[in-house]
């Protein structure tokens, strides 16, 4: 959903490799071992047996706490100074939406995205960082189960570091270029599998440009891929 037109975008547009994406096949492999680890634990009725200063003085009982299914919130931000014009939303939200869940011990995968709490900002957005990483704005807010969902921030954020870093780019040049219009023309340079995303990244960025200075700039992209999600 962008700001834009508040119209949310679904798989039926991204065409997400949802079966391989459930198994980890995006993911790096130190998440797939965690989510193995809790899953195994969670199996085996495990309660956490440590010892930790964090809980001094809260008066909790850690010795309940079932270590293979906790929950946690995950908090996506960038770290680009001084700002950032978020892309890639919707195709995060799409990947919880699909890939959010486990696989039981017939070999069948068993959705949990029902149960997690989620907070996003929108396309085109804009989010700031002053260096300091005690102050970020987070784009998206994940509550859940962490084993059902701790493969899937690998492909979440690529999603949305790429297609932020496009659309800000974008933004920048066409501030620069004050109000000239600005082909995008990237295709012959990159993998034509991501020319839908860039696109539509770089159509955020020309219509985020034209609200906060009151421009006219149309979208020209060179290639009918490049206009498939929005054109």
């Amino acid at each position: 959903m962008s700001i834009f037109n508040n119209r949310r975008l679904t798989n039926e547009v991204f065409k997400l490799d949802i079966e391989r994406m459930r198994r980890g096949w995006y993911s790096d492999k130190y998440f797939i071992n965690i989510a193995n680890t809790l899953a195994k634990l969670a199996a085996s009725n495990y309660r956490f047996q440590g010892q930790t200063s964090r809980l001094a003085g809260l008066n909790l009982d850690a010795s309940k706490l079932r270590t293979g299914d906790v929950w946690v919130e995950m908090q996506v931000f960038t770290r680009r100074k001084p700002m950032a014009v978020v892309a890639g939303v919707d195709k995060a939200l799409s990947m919880l939406r699909h890939c959010t869940g486990y696989f039981d011990e017939d070999g069948s995968f068993v959705e949990t995205w029902q149960h997690l709490e989620v907070e996003a900002v929108q396309d085109g957005d804009i989010v700031r960082y002053n260096g300091d990483v005690m102050q970020v704005q987070p784009v998206m807010k994940i509550r859940g189960r962490y084993r059902d969902i701790a493969i899937l921030e690998t492909p979440i954020l690529g999603a949305l570091t790429r297609g932020s870093r496009i659309a800000t780019n974008v933004y920048n040049t066409l501030v620069a270029a004050r109000g000239k219009p600005v082909l995008f023309f990237p295709a012959r340079f990159d993998a034509h599998e991501v020319q839908a995303a860039d696109g539509y990244a770089y159509d955020i960025a020309v219509k985020r440009f034209n609200m906060d200075y009151g421009g006219h700039v149309a979208s020209f992209v060179s290639t009918d891929a490049q206009g498939d999600w929005w054109g």
